[in-house]
């Protein structure tokens, strides 16, 4: 049986197996990473959410109330990108902006009610959107695929603490 596969995947399939198959890891992990937000951006889409949204409404569902800087840091973006997009947001009724009684200087982003009743609609886009990744993937294979992820990223975070300190930054 053969699988119709998108014109892009394709492009990035035939990339991997053929061009470059032992290309770097990062260079795969993009790829991967791209494909995930891609299917998901289309089914957020349906919802008239953008990814970028949803970047933000993740972390916001987890931790609500943050600071714009708390904001840009954990979703790995610049502050002006998060100011716009916070300010969309703000006019979609997602979320709102407050400054604390006790903190003038800071203006903290809450979630409204429409933004929290959204985590019950697009979460199951995301689940989906694993699952359909994974199918074909032993279990075995996908803990040690986790496993080496998570160790990448520990990797490369002490990697970072040992650069800022001998920058002295």
């Amino acid at each position: 049986m053969v699988t119709k596969i998108a014109g892009d995947t394709q492009s990035i399939l035939r990339h991997w197996q053929e061009s470059v198959p032992d290309d770097r890891l990062a260079h795969l992990v993009r790829d991967a990473g791209r494909a995930f937000n891609k299917r998901l951006q289309v089914r957020l889409q349906k919802h008239n959410v953008s990814f970028g949204h949803w970047t933000f409404l993740r972390i916001l569902w987890s931790s609500d109330g943050l600071t714009q800087k708390e904001l840009s840091d954990l979703a790995g973006v610049m502050e002006p990108t998060t100011f716009s997009a916070i300010k969309a947001m703000e006019e979609l009724g997602y979320v709102e902006r407050r400054q604390r009684p006790t903190n003038r200087k800071n203006m903290y982003v809450h979630l409204t009610v429409k933004g929290k009743a959204l985590k019950k609609l697009l979460v199951p886009l995301a689940v989906d959107v694993n699952h359909v990744a994974v199918q074909g993937v032993r279990a075995a294979d996908l803990l040690i695929t986790r496993k080496v992820l998570l160790q990448v990223i520990e990797n490369l975070a002490h990697e970072e603490v040992r650069m800022d300190t001998q920058s002295g930054t």
